[in-house]
């Protein structure tokens, strides 16, 4: 063998190594990548999750908001990664505990039986006026004491939560907007940035105040983080002088 033929031989065997090198690290950082996604969702490879949809209000007949159905394609994509599978719900079937699998909640405590039970047992500082008629509070949000109202199709806010009972337990994730395109934005918010909130909050729970702007022109894009609310959300609500009638507490 000349040293032609064993340079190119030579340089063969470098080649096929540095490409099996490279497939170890791309498929390790993968791995690596897909248990932290599954670590924060609580999904591991073939487990079930639930995910819980509300009623359309504005709806004849029992039907669920077009948004929310977008949400709910927004979520799939991210559980269909996670190697789990999904069982869909409407609120008024529901009937079960949380804790043993994974839940995605959608839909504001007017429309979502479900969401109205997660709020009121474990995020007590939030009150949402749940009121039908048409005034400046319809929709507003009571967080600790602030108060967020919306201007449809200009300003409107959705919480973002992931709250656990333990941490053995699966995580509930609650996707709470004034109107259902904020649902959709918060979903979509969610599967943007899970991997910042992975590396920010870990198994813990938290609670994320967003703003949805101007989504008559931009629908469920336009999305500011408003503020960390998981203290005032979780702590118990204030004693305040607003009256039932403009914030309805979660019975």
């Amino acid at each position: 063998m000349n040293d032609d033929v064993r340079n190119i031989v030579l340089g063969v065997i470098a080649a096929g190594i540095s490409a099996a090198i490279g497939w170890v690290a791309r498929t390790y950082l993968w791995r690596r990548k897909l248990r932290r996604k599954q670590e924060f969702f609580g999904l591991p490879d073939n487990s079930e999750t639930l995910f819980v949809v509300n009623r359309d209000p504005g709806a004849t007949e029992p039907a669920v908001h077009r948004f929310d159905v977008f949400a709910l394609l927004e979520l799939s994509a991210l559980i269909k990664d996670c190697g789990a599978n999904m069982q869909l719900m409407t609120q008024d079937v529901s009937h079960q505990g949380f804790g043993e699998r994974t839940e995605f909640c959608v839909g504001g405590p007017a429309s979502n039986r479900r969401m109205l039970a997660h709020m009121s047992a474990m995020l007590p500082g939030v009150r949402m006026n749940t009121e039908k008629e048409k005034g400046p509070n319809r929709g507003a949000f009571r967080i600790g004491t602030e108060t967020y109202r919306m201007e449809p199709g200009t300003t409107e806010y959705v919480l973002l939560a992931k709250v656990a009972a333990g941490r053995q337990t699966r995580p509930v994730f609650l996707f709470c907007g004034q109107r259902a395109i904020t649902n959709q934005a918060a979903t979509r918010y969610l599967a943007r940035n899970h991997e910042r909130l992975a590396r920010k909050h870990g198994s813990h729970s938290f609670v994320l105040l967003l703003k949805v702007v101007n989504s008559q022109a931009y629908g469920p894009d336009l999305v500011e983080l408003v503020a960390d609310v998981t203290r005032a959300a979780q702590a118990p609500f204030p004693e305040t002088e607003e009256t039932p009638a403009q914030v309805t507490p979660a019975p």
